[in-house]
């Protein structure tokens, strides 16, 4: 794995004064190890990555000004040294704004993105989407475009409903306001974008309706799409609606709206169900650990791999069992409901890659019974280096989803100039419970549901979750671009596998 790879993990700093970035250092990987046992309550972003740079190892994570001290106080400075990541702290003071009000107006106003606009016309998109102004968005979505909207079964620890449409070029009446003869397309859908299950990545939720909207704009008008560098015809656009597309732009609103009212880099729900008395950080579960994907890690993986968390203080809690939270069988619905989905991208940042199946260790296409369902394997899966236990994965398939993710990633470089790296999930650390894996398991425990091949997109600059207003804009382009290549490249691969 490069270097580069790996520091795309590293967590950002937060705007609130309190929450800084720090890097321990030391020449022996073990003393960052024992770091990381004692003090597994702090964030370290994802997961406690240690990197190995320049003849030293580093392990970074987000603490605040009473952690640092603390830490300064109990760790010997001739093995472990703490530094301030100062140039990412500064620019962090930057970081774009969440909006106040409500700029669609109940629903009165229809957003619009970037790609539909005029060449050289000044687009100013304001400030990050709060949640009120995400379903306001949608509301707005519908009254202008007349797509059909849906709201996912299960409401939310704090009582939130979750919402989501489905935008495949089909009016659901005629001018007259009658039904459109041909009817509504049943089952039609193939293409499935979710955002906003880790609350602290900021932006995604707006990457995904200002792309439905300027689809939505570009197919009533006629006309194209330019991202950046990367321009889509009107034809292209309605090929990419005649995919039929659902989306659920945020599938987390208790965590987001925490978020976006402390700044404190919160990544998981609200539940409370496991937390530990006076520890505010064991509140919630990381929803992108509560699928069912090999959920059990402490039974699935070696010891060594830590893919998840037991300790409801962690990032990267898993829940009291599969699917125990609303979040995540929202998403177990929406299967269900659309049952010819085949494609998935699971939105998040910021790390700059797009992640493809499978992320619980290395993929081979030799061994069939090297697979997740094999009880012979449990207790051995994760440790990438080893030959004991690959993850079976058929030629067709791996071929397949490494297409799809070279292609979206090279209109997202081609769209902006920044990098994007297509990589097996695996490749930036094991993982079980994750939505990608999960959607793609399902068939492979089920051959009667349809076989999904299921992404995480990754946006954004390495170490950033709050962008700044320059890098919120061009996080739309990038992703944008990447939407409707990935939509154009499944057509194109097959949206029946």
């Amino acid at each position: 794995m490069k270097t580069a790879a790996l520091f795309a993990l590293l967590p950002a700093c937060a705007v609130a004064s309190d929450i800084l970035s720090i890097a321990f250092r030391a020449k022996d990987a073990t003393e960052l190890h024992r770091v990381i046992r004692s003090n597994n309550h702090l964030d370290y972003g994802c997961k406690p990555v240690i990197v190995r740079s320049e003849g030293e190892h580093k392990l970074h994570a987000l603490v605040s000004s009473d952690q640092l001290a603390t830490l300064k106080r109990s760790l010997d400075p001739s093995l472990v040294q703490i530094d301030t990541m100062d140039h990412i702290n500064k620019r962090q003071e930057a970081t774009a704004p969440i909006g106040k009000g409500d700029r669609f107006k109940g629903g009165k106003v229809a957003p619009r993105g970037l790609g539909s606009r005029k060449r050289g016309e000044q687009v100013n998109l304001g400030p990050i989407l709060n949640v009120d102004e995400v379903y306001s968005a949608m509301k707005a979505l519908e009254k202008e475009y007349d797509i059909d909207m849906f709201t996912a079964p299960f409401k939310t620890y704090e009582g939130q409903i979750v919402v989501g449409g489905v935008a495949d070029g089909d009016k659901k009446k005629d001018k007259k306001g009658k039904k459109d003869k041909k009817g509504k397309k049943k089952d039609a859908q193939h293409i499935f974008f979710t955002s906003g299950i880790h609350a602290r990545e900021r932006g995604g939720p707006d990457n995904l309706i200002y792309f439905i909207s300027d689809l939505l704009y570009a197919n009533e008008h006629r006309t194209g799409l330019t991202y950046g560098k990367k321009s889509y015809t009107h034809a292209q656009v309605k090929k990419v609606l005649s995919a039929g597309i659902v989306f659920i732009p945020l599938t987390n609103p208790d965590g987001v709206r925490h978020d976006q009212a402390n700044s404190n880099l919160w990544r998981k729900n609200r539940n409370p169900a496991s937390a530990i008395p006076g520890n505010d950080l064991s509140v919630g579960v990381d929803l992108n650990r509560n699928f069912d994907f090999l959920w059990n890690f402490t039974k699935y993986f070696d010891p060594s791999v830590d893919p998840a968390s037991t300790n409801p203080a962690s990032q990267a809690f898993y829940g009291t069992a599969p699917f125990s939270e609303p979040e995540t069988r929202n998403y177990r619905w929406v299967y269900d409901a659309f049952p010819k989905i085949s494609w998935f991208v699971d939105i998040h940042s910021a790390a700059g890659t797009l992640l493809y199946s499978w992320g619980d260790d290395v993929n081979q296409s030799n061994d069939p019974k090297q697979n997740l369902f094999n009880p012979a394997y449990d207790g051995k899966r994760g440790p990438v280096e080893d030959s004991v236990y690959k993850e079976y994965i058929s030629e067709e398939d791996w071929y397949n989803v490494a297409l799809q993710a070279n292609r979206t990633t090279a209109a997202m470089v081609a769209a902006g100039g920044r990098e994007y790296i297509p990589q097996q999930a695996v490749g930036l650390y094991p993982t079980s419970g994750a939505s990608d894996d999960w959607a793609f398991s399902r068939w492979h425990k089920d051959k009667s549901v349809t076989k999904v091949y299921g992404y995480t997109l990754e946006f954004g600059y390495a170490t950033n979750f709050y962008p700044t207003s320059e890098e919120y804009v061009q996080n739309i382009i990038d992703t944008n671009a990447g939407f409707m290549e990935f939509v154009l490249s499944a057509i194109e691969i097959g949206l029946k596998h």
